[in-house]
């Protein structure tokens, strides 16, 4: 039954609403690493955010909106300040620890790394962790969205009990409304920084999270049942939220079975300190919280 509900779900995408992109110069000469080798890192301060929950919500056996929950970060948040870049992933091709890109991609070296998977970015984490002797891993989705700032919107779609076809008809227009004519990864910098000085974020690059997708489901009287969490799908983020099997490297040629698909899947990472926690408060908040 798990591995029905794999298949079913392992293409699907999901739109959300994500801010105009803040237009900046173009960047073709920043420097992506510090002078010890290690990629620049922002940290952003501890503190509160209202997150939309991610995942797939029904009610009485009806689709429902998810819930708006608010989220605590008890230490700062230290993610990259920019994408992983091509040339740094081929050095990781090069050492041997990640997998190359497929034949006929090609990729400029002063881009961001796409055409990439979930396993591909987790085993680049892995190797810039020994390569810096330093904890790099993906982040969360709610860590990212808390990093992007005014560039994560709310993605609810009200939910009508007597056309449901109408959330997911809405869906698709905000989409298509900004599809990109240009599938090729953006220059950094051109989506500009954010107010924590972020680059790009919500850009033409999804990028992958750690977070598993999670269906939660409630009785007619609000009572939650046992989530179904699958983490052979991830959440990647970027112009809206998507649901993209961990194996797909290009949700174009078949990723997403909803919407318009991400563009292209890169990824940035998060520096861990020795100790992290994150407390979560709201409604439904350890279900969508779940992490693999």
């Amino acid at each position: 039954m798990l591995i029905a509900f794999k298949l079913k779900v392992a293409l699907a995408c999901a739109a959300g609403l994500a801010g105009p992109l803040a237009v900046g110069p173009l960047v073709s000469d920043v420097t992506l690493r510090s002078a010890t080798g290690s990629p620049e890192i922002v940290e952003i301060a501890r503190g509160s955010f209202s997150y939309r929950a991610a995942g797939d919500f029904t009610r009485a056996g009806k689709q429902a909106e998810a819930p708006l929950v608010s989220v605590r970060f008890t230490r700062p948040v230290a993610i990259m300040r920019h994408q992983v870049s091509s040339a740094d992933y081929q050095t990781c091709v090069q050492d041997g620890a990640c997998r190359a890109l497929d034949r006929d991609v090609a990729v400029a070296l002063d881009r961001p790394a796409v055409q990439v998977s979930w396993h591909d970015a987790d085993a680049y984490a892995n190797w810039l962790s020994r390569k810096t002797g330093e904890r790099y891993r993906l982040p969360s989705d709610e860590e990212w969205a808390y990093a992007a700032g005014s560039r994560f919107k709310d993605d609810g779609v009200p939910v009508d009990a007597n056309d449901p076809s109408k959330r997911s008809l809405s869906r698709y227009e905000r989409e298509s409304d900004r599809a990109f004519t240009d599938n090729k990864p953006d220059p950094f910098g051109k989506g500009g920084a954010n107010e924590h000085g972020v680059f790009d974020m919500a850009g033409n690059v999804w990028e992958w999270t750690s977070s598993c997708f999670v269906r939660s489901r409630q009785d007619e009287n609000g009572n939650a049942a046992r989530p179904t969490i699958n983490c052979g799908v991830r959440i990647a983020e970027g112009a809206h939220r998507a649901y993209v099997t961990d194996f797909i490297r290009d949700a174009r040629a078949g990723g997403c079975a909803q919407g318009v698909p991400p563009a292209n899947l890169g990824f940035r990472l998060v520096r861990e300190p020795k100790s992290w926690v994150a407390s979560v408060s709201g409604r439904l908040g350890k279900v969508w919280a779940a992490r693999s």
